[in-house]
């Protein structure tokens, strides 16, 4: 899966997103989310051109850990 536009970002793109919802949502503890706020989340950031139903645990649990380095490095 490919984004649409070039400045666009998809599910592999996991620091970006990670850094986008640092900046989104500054005051959110990505640990305390339930998967599916998080599938959420990612999937109503600007320039998310993913398939909503192409991702998965895995790609779920790299999106909250670059978050939270994003996070610590702030």
């Amino acid at each position: 899966m490919s984004p649409d536009e070039p400045g666009d970002i998809g599910w592999t793109d996991v620091d970006e997103i990670g850094f986008r919802l640092a900046e989104a949502l500054p005051d959110l503890d990505p640990l305390t989310l339930r998967f599916t706020d998080l599938h959420r989340h990612v999937c109503e950031l600007e320039g998310f051109a993913g398939d909503p139903k192409k991702s998965n645990e895995s790609i779920l649990e790299a999106i909250q850990m670059a978050w939270v380095e994003e996070r610590e490095d702030a």
